[in-house]
């Protein structure tokens, strides 16, 4: 196993570094950091890509990581199954719906929500805590204070959905024409594909409409509910949470983390609930992160700073390309009148790096702020999935584009409560 000691040579400081910032408890750390050298020993084999070394070990990390808390959990007798129990009771702010507060208390991290249990549910005193958890009564009270602080505000961030801008059920009618300006430069800030400015304070609504019927299939509420860290890495979580426009009671919500730096705009990890397990894949996971998340050379992300660059040539619908896809470029400037409003915009054309087979139109505004965005399916993208027919027979009504020669069609559009 010469290969698998060169490879931890190389990788054992971000290993070590990872669990012990997971687990504080020295002692518990070193003896979880143990499995994890020997469950990745074990298992080298089935490793097929060694330049996958670092992504994979911390995945293992992870998962002993999540085992070690359940354990504990387990040991302390946490009962978050208590909480299942629905009931209502009135209290100093009215009713009180116990539903909201375990979903509420299950959103938090496991350390968070472990102190909060055996103190207001066991109602053990701080110095008895710092016993059971063989912490520092002083930690103890900073970290109690910590997680009641982050039960507030996930609280509050789901009770504030109510003030989010509702969007209209059929898409404003606009218009685009072309200006005889040069385009201007622009600093788009927004993370790609879901139009929220990954920075605290930031939130927004917007959604997507079928073509031709104009109707609004699907509603997206977005925020930015705090500061977070990926492997050493600051950025803020988002929330999304995602309806149909008439079922506004099915909700799915993801949660994912983001960075803006002066120059791009990145993911650095998603969160998704694997079978009531909150599963986080990060931007060290390799390809199960990168297919639908990353985007460039080690995902740098999009860039913030846009300027035209010639590398896309457009006359009306006719569009050239140096003969490549996942190409984005500026090739215009527009004005978009949308709901009695006119804006002056440049069109940014993003050919298959938001989706393979898959050009969009986004107008952005001076303030970098999207107007329209809008989607083209190339003819044959999954139809398959889609009736077996083409885009052009399904959608006949539906605008197209020309790039190198092969059709795209419109499938959709999007519009943020920014134009409303």
């Amino acid at each position: 196993m010469a290969d698998f000691e060169t490879l931890l040579g190389k990788e054992r400081i971000p290993v070590e570094r990872f669990v012990r910032y997971k687990i504080s408890d020295r002692a518990d750390a070193e003896d979880v950091l143990q499995e994890v050298y020997l469950t990745a020993y074990q298992k080298f084999e089935q490793l097929k890509n060694p330049d996958s070394f670092k992504a994979w070990i911390l995945s293992i990390a992870r998962n002993k990581c999540n085992d070690y808390f359940r354990a504990k959990a387990a040991c302390l007798e946490i009962p978050t199954e208590d909480l299942t129990e629905l009931r209502e009771e009135e209290g100093r702010q009215g009713k009180c719906d116990f539903r909201d507060v375990r979903e509420n208390l299950e959103a938090l991290q496991d350390k968070d929500k472990e102190i909060l249990i055996l103190y207001f549910w066991k109602e053990l005193p701080q110095a008895e805590i710092a016993k059971r958890l063989g912490i520092p009564l002083g930690t103890v009270k900073s970290r109690l204070h910590a997680a009641k602080e982050k039960f507030k505000e996930q609280y509050q961030k789901e009770k504030g959905w109510k003030d989010m801008k509702r969007l209209p059920e059929s898409m404003p009618k606009y218009q685009i024409e072309k200006t005889d300006k040069e385009p201007f430069e622009v600093k788009w800030e927004e993370l790609m594909g879901w139009f929220l400015v990954p920075r605290l304070g930031e939130k927004l609504s917007w959604g997507m409409y079928d073509q031709p019927s104009g109707k609004c299939d699907h509603v997206y509420d977005m925020e930015v509910t705090g500061r977070a860290k990926v492997h050493g890495i600051e950025g803020v979580e988002l929330t999304a949470r995602e309806s149909a426009y008439s079922k506004k009671e099915e909700v799915i919500q993801r949660t994912f983390v983001a960075q803006l730096t002066d120059t791009h705009c990145r993911y650095l990890a998603t969160i998704r609930n694997d079978n009531g397990v909150r599963n986080f894949i990060t931007f060290l996971d390799g390809e199960e992160f990168m297919e639908c998340w990353g985007y460039g050379e080690d995902n740098v992300g999009n860039e913030t700073n846009l300027k035209p660059k010639g590398i896309i040539k457009r006359e009306g619908n006719i569009v050239t390309t140096p003969g490549k896809d996942f190409v984005l470029d500026i090739v215009g400037r527009y004005d978009v009148t949308i709901a009695e409003k006119t804006y002056d915009t440049v069109c940014v054309l993003d050919i298959s790096t938001y989706n393979n087979g898959v050009v969009s139109e986004q107008f952005l505004d001076q303030n970098g702020r999207t107007i329209l965005w809008r989607r083209f399916n190339r003819d044959d993208w999954h139809i398959e999935r889609y009736g077996g027919k083409k885009w052009s027979e399904q959608l006949p009504e539906n605008d197209r584009l020309i790039v190198d020669g092969v059709t795209y069609v419109q499938w959709y559009d999007c519009i943020t409560d920014y134009v409303l």
